[in-house]
């Protein structure tokens, strides 16, 4: 049991009968009537973000997770496998949970959320940013290659299509945010 005073981004709880994260809170104290917090609330299971305000001082119920580290192996018939780096053990992950699908490549490290007491995968995050190589995109015009305000498609080595500037090339190594799902830099090798 928690209180609203314990709220932190992060702080995963169990909320209207489901498992909620809090992605942003605010403590507030009118000049007239009860202080109360403001949370946006994530739902671990749809992804959804909704708002909540609870009275100051409400207990609710903290959810214990872990955050494991996995390696991506392969994708078949039964989802996206996965190999715990220290147990070796593996699993099959729904591509539903995963944050950024599209950019998972072989052997790529995650951090996989569990709930501690149903021992259930509940998100399955990538990295901040990921390195990947561009397998095809149009070359850029001439004159306009140290222009980053246009943009063309571009086709990763996952498969996956980016919005990149004019001047990157095919062959190119890029690092993409997996949070916006967008190009951040071109990386020096």
């Amino acid at each position: 049991m928690a209180s609203t005073s314990d709220f932190k981004n992060g702080l995963c709880i169990e909320f209207n009968n489901n498992l909620f994260t809090i992605v942003q809170f605010q403590h507030v104290k009118p000049g007239k009537g009860p202080a109360f917090v403001r949370t946006k609330l994530k739902n671990l299971n749809t992804g959804k973000v909704i708002d909540h305000t609870f009275n100051s001082g409400v207990k609710v119920n903290v959810a214990r997770i872990e955050r494991r580290p996995y390696q991506y192996l392969y994708k078949d018939d039964m989802g996206y496998n996965f190999m715990h780096t220290e147990t070796f053990e593996q699993i099959p992950i729904s591509e539903t949970i995963i944050n950024a699908p599209q950019f998972l490549k072989e052997g790529q490290n995650v951090e996989v959320v569990f709930h501690a007491d149903t021992e259930t995968p509940l998100t399955c995050e990538l990295p901040p940013f990921v390195v990947l190589q561009v397998k095809y995109t149009e070359p850029g015009e001439r004159g306009n290659t140290s222009s980053t305000s246009s943009l063309k498609p571009a086709t990763l080595e996952t498969g996956a299509e980016v919005n990149v500037p004019l001047f990157i090339n095919t062959g190119d190594i890029i690092k993409i945010d997996t949070r916006t799902n967008s190009y951040s830099e071109r990386v020096k090798v």
